[in-house]
């Protein structure tokens, strides 16, 4: 059996130069001021050829050594005049990113593993449209990035929207992102990268199949006959009052009701669901891992809010009291993003 054979199939895979250029790459994004607008001058963009660059850089080589050796004046002519076009083209490639503002909008929330949308705004004050401006997320490996292409009208704006995938949650800080252009003749290669100064809070991926909410805890003091089932539904309902609110509604009951021919609508009472508190415990999730539990709780949440229930967060250090409403579904699920 070869050395190579008894190697370990990680270590096969190590590359060296990869692992420098990672570190590399780390130090300069470091190095980089974390801004939300950034204005594109000389200084923060980049010029280099292109593969296809470089052989039309080797064929004009090639076209200056046949025109001395055999004294062809018309090839002279042909190897200036491309070279002349590529260097122009190298001047309008740089002045085609020189000089466009960048400015990033705040990322909005999302859960674990879901996308997060970042949407650039790109603006120029020149009298002349840009060309193929490209945007995205600077890629961690060699992959070339994902880039979303668009045009810059004559003192114009446009916006490009380009997507990262959350890695885990919590308050995480946005990527190096990377705009780059090739027009016009794909020859140079002018670029950028940009450190964003905002950050997205990520909060937990829901449990895809949660079990039932849990059962509601009488309030101190209070009546002991009104009981939580475990949908979330609570006990003590009446006829349906012109008024009512329609997350009120008991639609399960109000589906039976129009299954038997009968088209009476029944409301919770809402005297009687407030005898009891509906509390989401972190201590009784049923499950061990703290990452599930968080998971659970914020199926939990969902599934209340949807139900239009009054309900309580209690986290390790920190307790949300009972109420409902999109600001406090927010306010549990920013507490379980940073827990």
């Amino acid at each position: 059996m070869s050395a190579l054979a008894q190697t370990p199939p990680s270590w096969r895979r190590f590359n060296p130069l990869t692992l420098v250029r990672s570190r590399l790459r780390d130090w300069f994004h470091n190095r980089l001021p974390a801004t939300d607008t950034l204005l594109l001058t000389q200084r923060n963009v980049y010029i280099l050829p292109t593969r296809p660059g470089w052989m039309l850089g080797f064929t004009l080589a090639l076209l200056l050594v046949a025109s001395i050796n055999y004294q062809l004046n018309l090839g002279y002519l042909l190897t200036f005049l491309l070279a002349g076009c590529a260097v122009v083209g190298m001047h309008v490639c740089h002045g085609n990113l020189r000089g466009v503002t960048l400015h990033l909008t705040p990322p909005a929330p999302v859960h674990a593993g879901q996308a997060v949308a970042l949407v650039v705004r790109l603006s120029s004050e020149r009298k002349r449209a840009r060309h193929g401006l490209g945007l995205g997320v600077v890629p961690q490996g060699s992959e070339p990035p994902h880039l979303a292409w668009a045009d810059l009208p004559a003192q114009g704006s446009s916006e490009l929207q380009v997507a990262w995938p959350a890695p885990r949650r919590g308050l995480l800080s946005l990527p190096a992102l990377t705009a780059q252009t090739l027009f016009p003749l794909g020859t140079f290669r002018v670029w950028t990268v940009w450190r964003p100064a905002a950050q997205v809070l990520v909060y937990p991926a829901p449990e895809l199949y949660p079990p039932p909410l849990p059962a509601g805890e009488p309030l101190a003091g209070g009546a002991q006959g009104a009981r939580a089932q475990s949908t979330g539904e609570f006990d003590g309902i009446r006829a349906y009052r012109r008024g009512d609110p329609m997350k009120a509604v008991v639609w399960k009951k109000a589906a039976q009701a129009f299954a038997s021919g009968r088209d009476s609508l029944v409301s919770r009472e809402a005297q009687t669901s407030q005898r009891q508190q509906l509390w989401l415990d972190h201590a009784a999730c049923g499950t061990g891992e703290p990452e599930a539990r968080l998971s659970r709780l914020t199926a939990w949440v969902l599934m209340a809010d949807r139900l239009g229930l009054d309900y309580g967060l209690r986290l390790p250090g920190r307790v949300i009291p009972p109420d409902q409403g999109i600001s406090h579904r927010n306010r549990c699920l920013e507490a379980m993003a940073r827990a």
